[in-house]
């Protein structure tokens, strides 16, 4: 059974610090923001975990295996490094997009992010190790096929990057809306889910509605473990023997023949 530990971190009051004494230049606000992912990145890759960006000031991270004192640390590890603070919280779930809408309740529960007074503020319960021991979280792990001459050879870079995105928000948006999964884009061609338990249907449809919708071609390659980092390993291999065999779809969701 595949459960997902989902932790939102939300930096603390940075709105108003951004314009505090006055507004401050943006690249050094994109600067600090680019800083500071790359040090959640680290500190929970480090413990097995993934973290992806989304708007930069909210970072969701999958956290299987982490518990509230690794949290605790890497908030510790924030608050020494800059001037802002980060509040996190936890939500656990079959599916993905409940556990990060559970996680979402929970910190606003606590007050608003533009809220002075909310300061690192860390809410929710990580798995827990008896009930929840036996489970995995699934990753999948979706690259667009010959990208390179398809897209990066063949056109300029800014279309290259509108194609790419608008192929990204059709399988992002598909998913959700579907599944409940989480997808986020992660550079290059590369998309990761955090998916429930799904079948090889599940991602063909996937794919297909990519095709029909923005005339991109994906692959995807499956995987499964007790973290983020397992999964995403296995994923990663999987992906590999698409694109050494040509195929669409390989791991956990393809059947092996008798």
């Amino acid at each position: 059974m595949t459960a997902t530990q989902v932790t939102l971190f939300q930096l603390d009051n940075y709105g108003p610090w951004t314009v505090t004494p006055e507004p401050r230049p943006e690249p050094e606000l994109q600067a600090l923001q680019a800083r500071l992912y790359a040090d959640l990145a680290d500190a929970v890759g480090d413990r097995g975990g993934y973290v992806f960006v989304t708007r930069f000031d909210n970072v969701v991270a999958v956290t299987n295996g982490l518990d509230r004192e690794d949290h605790g640390a890497i908030q510790t590890a924030i608050d020494e490094r800059y001037p802002v603070t980060v509040s996190a919280a936890i939500g656990t779930d079959e599916r993905p997009a409940a556990a990060l809408a559970e996680a979402t309740a929970l910190l606003q529960e606590r007050g608003s992010a533009q809220d002075a007074a909310r300061t690192e503020v860390l809410a929710g319960q990580p798995l827990g190790s008896s009930d929840d021991g036996g489970s995995t979280v699934r990753v999948a792990h979706f690259d667009v096929v010959d990208v390179t001459g398809q897209l990066t050879d063949s056109v300029d870079a800014y279309g290259a990057h509108l194609e790419v995105q608008g192929a990204t928000h059709a399988l992002s948006t598909h998913l959700y809306e579907r599944h409940d999964a989480l997808a986020f884009f992660v550079g290059g061609d590369n998309v990761i889910a955090i998916c429930p338990d799904l079948d090889a249907s599940d991602y063909e449809a996937a794919i297909e509605h990519v095709a029909d919708e923005v005339g991109v071609a994906f692959q995807v390659g499956i995987g499964e473990g007790a973290t983020a980092s397992e999964a995403g390993m296995e994923a990663k291999f999987a992906l590999e023997a698409c694109r050494r065999d040509g195929s669409r779809i390989e791991g956990l969701a393809v059947p092996t023949a008798d």
